[in-house]
């Protein structure tokens, strides 16, 4: 590889790293706003839900204002009115800086229930009714709709946690007797390292079954721990599990819980922009095929017929004059049970020139 070609790609990945550094959020807020989505995620009613920029309270109100429902709806949307004015007096955030709130709300025995959240990263603009409180901007921050399996092992001892968000919700560990060493050479001493890796070898299989039963749709599959144990055990791992799997350095047994954190944080955030590239490809690929939109009346219509198999936003959407018909459409998006992936990369809203619109990956073609 040329120079140039090596300084270019060094350059590429160190903007890479400050992306992904500049998204992250602390261990400490990501425990807060977990603890929250384990609360909310309880709610199963309609649900008004309401993200809004820091400063941009008046202009939500208008907004909640404007927009006419029914008088179950109104209710709540009054009440959502006032908690915002109370807010812009006196906010709450979970991280240092304020730069987004969201306020859901609720009617449970013929009382109105608000629940908020402030916290410290940038969210998409959004007021949206639907039959439970609409989460997805918190999963695409931190990933936390679905499980994580945690494995952390040596040659004789696994530890195995099921992690929902920061619960560990399942935990399983294996042990076996191995001696490390063999006093007598010779003959002996071979059959005894020829038997040790055998034990150690089933000892492997044990762990990777474990594992295999307790995957019930992961998302990823950590796996760290002292010396070469976790690269021997990754060749007992099935095909299927072995695509879930990330090696994570520099973790034990040992390991303080608030670091087990900032790893898993770490691959959840690399996994989650690996996701987007990936629709983002998908997308590019059925151009050709005719299963794509990009204008926005077309859109709006597919949405109507049920046609939207993905809709892709650009995070920042609320800077444009499309605002209320971008929002409109992410309503209907969730009523269809249409996948939404907000863009938040400036490079890759700009590459798909989402400014001021929305992409569209359809299930089937429409006239």
């Amino acid at each position: 590889m040329e120079l140039n070609q090596v300084i270019k790609q060094q350059k590429k990945s160190k903007h890479m790293k400050r992306e992904l550094e500049s998204s992250k959020i602390k261990p400490s807020e990501w425990l807060s706003i977990n603890q929250f989505l384990y609360e909310i995620k309880q709610v199963d009613r309609a649900t008004v839900s309401v993200y809004y920029p820091y400063g941009k309270g008046d202009q939500t109100i208008s907004l909640l204002k404007e927009t006419k429902r029914n008088e179950q709806l109104e209710k709540i949307e009054s009440k959502i009115e006032k908690r915002i004015i109370e807010l812009r007096k006196n906010p709450s955030s979970t991280g240092k800086f304020t730069k987004t709130f969201a306020v859901f709300g609720w009617i449970e025995k013929g009382k109105v229930i608000l629940k908020e959240i402030g916290i410290s990263k940038e969210l998409p603009y959004i007021y949206m009714v639907s039959k439970k409180p609409f989460l997805k901007p918190f999963y695409d921050v931190l990933k936390t709709q679905k499980e994580i399996l945690l494995v952390i092992l040596d040659q004789k001892s696994a530890q195995i946690q099921r992690f929902q968000g920061t619960r560990v919700i399942q935990e399983s560990k294996v042990k076996i007797d191995l001696r490390g060493r063999h006093k007598k050479g010779g003959q002996s001493q071979g059959r005894f390292l020829r038997a040790r890796q055998t034990k150690i070898h089933v000892f492997y299989k044990k762990v990777a079954n474990k594992i295999k039963i307790m995957d019930m749709d992961s998302e990823l599959i950590l796996i760290g721990g002292s010396g070469q144990a976790k690269t021997e055990f990754f060749d007992e791992i099935n095909s299927e599990l072995k695509e879930k799997c990330r090696f994570v350095e520099n973790i034990s047994f040992s390991t303080p819980r608030d670091d087990l954190y900032k790893k898993i944080i770490q691959h959840l955030y690399q996994h989650r922009k690996n996701h987007v590239i990936e629709v983002i490809e998908k997308y590019e690929k059925l151009v050709k095929e005719g299963l794509t939109a990009r204008v926005n009346t077309n859109i709006y219509k597919a949405l109507e017929l049920g046609a939207v198999d993905t809709l892709i936003v650009s995070a920042q959407y609320h800077a444009t004059t499309n605002f209320k018909k971008i929002m409109k459409m992410l309503e209907i998006a969730k009523q269809m049970s249409t996948k939404i992936e907000f863009a938040t990369s400036p490079a890759i809203i700009k590459k798909l020139e989402i400014e001021q619109s929305v992409l569209a990956i359809l299930r089937y073609k429409i006239r």
